[in-house]
């Protein structure tokens, strides 16, 4: 990094607040999506809004690339620096509860704040906020709405974007926008969702929920995960709408058991399903037993339903930690995000068993049954080139495979590196230049996490040549 870029951001934070020395940049190399990894130029801390505008304006008057980051938790590569090193603006220290309206259920919070923690501060007063990824214990909502996150529960509450009533950025062109739903053209659902591309969140508008009155979650174990899927398809026929659908596989299962996540699902199912009601205590009552027989008409190995929330969070414990529980099976660990029409989620399903078998990868899948939102784990020693590069082969496949039936190549990971080069599959020509077009309408320079989310050779990931690294090497102010 030249000198003079390293002064200049001396000047906007003190030195406690910048990292630049080489072991503690290998801490940034990548986010949960460990195929990519890569050094950031250096890495900054900022606490406020004014500060952020200052460190884009620096990066931007220097040609330095911005790449924001939370908790490192993004599974597709968006939070990992890539070929060009980033200055990377972590949000750690933006992590502030700004207000909370309880009377209008709106909460201001800056995006380092984590997930599972606004919940924790507005349960006591009868709210919550319904988006609820898996990694909420560590996520953070400014990732959250990057990406726009969904989680077990959006079945029935929706994505992060159906949560988001505003909030302020830091745009490429070094300029503050702040945006509000239902006002003019819809920039905070434009924003939503476009994974550091446009600029950096420094706050964020939330909706917060009413606490349900009463939860009731099930499990049922099956033989076959042809009878889970049977399952799922036929509550939802039936008219009901629990807040959660959820499948796990036998392998998953068997990883869960096995780690300190073990929830006391059965090993010799081949899938077990998690149904969970909630809401007002008397439409609870009267959807659990139209639950009660849907399940049962695919004949379980066992049932089981409890309304107490300790017994409640031992059934979610194994689903929560799933993914952490399969780092028993190899080291690393490639988590798809693929969509389909629930009405082919067997069909999917077996394809996608046949595309591992091809290329020797294991495979395993946790998924969200309600929205057909599919996450096969890919298992793979990271230090094997080979098995590595048959791992990406075999996602890829899966991915496009969900396009040709109908779905999409993400519910809730974002696009990040994993997928860019898939996005052809999806939309043509004409839309991915609309895409680049929107993106520089925010940066025209293209500092803004660039070699993400567009597939390469599209208009947003051209321009930033060997002029753009100047400053990194020595040769710009």
């Amino acid at each position: 990094m030249a000198e003079s870029f390293r002064a200049a951001l001396s000047r906007i934070l003190p030195s406690d607040r910048i990292l630049d020395d080489e072991v503690s940049l290998l801490t940034y190399e990548c986010d949960a999506y460990p195929i990519q990894k890569g050094l950031p130029a250096a890495v900054v801390f900022p606490e406020t809004t004014s500060e952020v505008l200052a460190l884009v304006q620096a990066a931007r008057k220097a040609q330095v690339a911005l790449l924001p980051r939370g908790a490192g938790t993004c599974l597709s590569g968006g939070a990992s620096p890539g070929a060009e090193p980033p200055l990377l603006i972590e949000t750690s220290r933006m992590r502030q509860v700004l207000s909370i309206d309880y009377d209008d259920r709106v909460a201001v919070v800056q995006p380092g704040l984590v997930n599972l923690r606004l919940g924790e501060i507005t349960e006591e007063h009868g709210f919550t906020f319904a988006p609820d990824p898996s990694s909420q214990k560590a996520s953070t909502l400014g990732g959250n709405v990057a990406l726009n996150a969904g989680g077990p529960h959006c079945f029935k509450y929706g994505m992060t974007s159906d949560h988001v009533l505003g909030m302020t950025m830091v745009t490429g062109r070094g300029e503050l926008l702040h945006t509000r739903a239902g006002n003019g053209l819809d920039l905070t659902g434009l924003l939503t969702g476009s994974e550091g591309t446009f600029g950096i969140l420094t706050e964020i508008e939330l909706r917060l929920s009413p606490a349900p009155e009463c939860t009731e979650t099930w499990l049922a174990a099956f033989p076959s995960m042809a009878a889970a899927c049977r399952a799922v398809a036929e509550i939802v026929r039936a008219g009901l709408v629990p807040a959660a659908l959820e499948i796990l596989d036998r392998l998953t299962i068997q990883a869960v058991e096995a780690s300190s996540y073990a929830a006391g699902y059965p090993t010799d199912a081949e899938a077990v399903l998690l149904v969970e009601l909630d809401g007002a205590k008397t439409r609870v009552d009267a959807e659990s037993p139209g639950i009660q027989a849907q399940l049962k008409r695919q004949q379980p190995l066992s049932l089981e339903s409890t309304r107490d929330p300790e017994q409640r969070l031992r059934l979610w414990k194994g689903r929560k930690g799933a993914f952490g529980a399969m780092g028993r099976v190899k080291p690393n660990l490639f988590v798809l995000d693929g969509v389909v029409p629930r009405s082919k989620l067997e069909a999917v399903l077996a394809e996608i068993t046949e595309i591992c078998k091809r290329k020797n990868i294991t495979l395993a899948n946790v998924f969200h049954a309600g929205d057909g939102n599919l996450h096969p784990n890919l298992s793979f020693d990271g230090r094997d080139p080979v098995e590595t590069e048959r791992a990406v082969q075999a996602g890829r496949e899966i991915l496009e495979l969900c396009v040709r039936e109908g779905g999409s190549l993400t519910g809730e990971h974002g696009v990040g590196v994993e997928k860019k080069d898939s996005m052809p599959a999806m939309f043509d020509d004409t839309t991915l230049a609309v895409f680049a077009d929107l993106r520089k309408a925010f940066d025209p320079e293209l500092i803004c996490n660039p070699g993400k989310l567009l597939p390469s050779g599209a208009a947003c990931n051209e321009g930033r040549s060997a002029e753009h690294t100047s400053a990194l090497e020595g040769g710009a102010e």
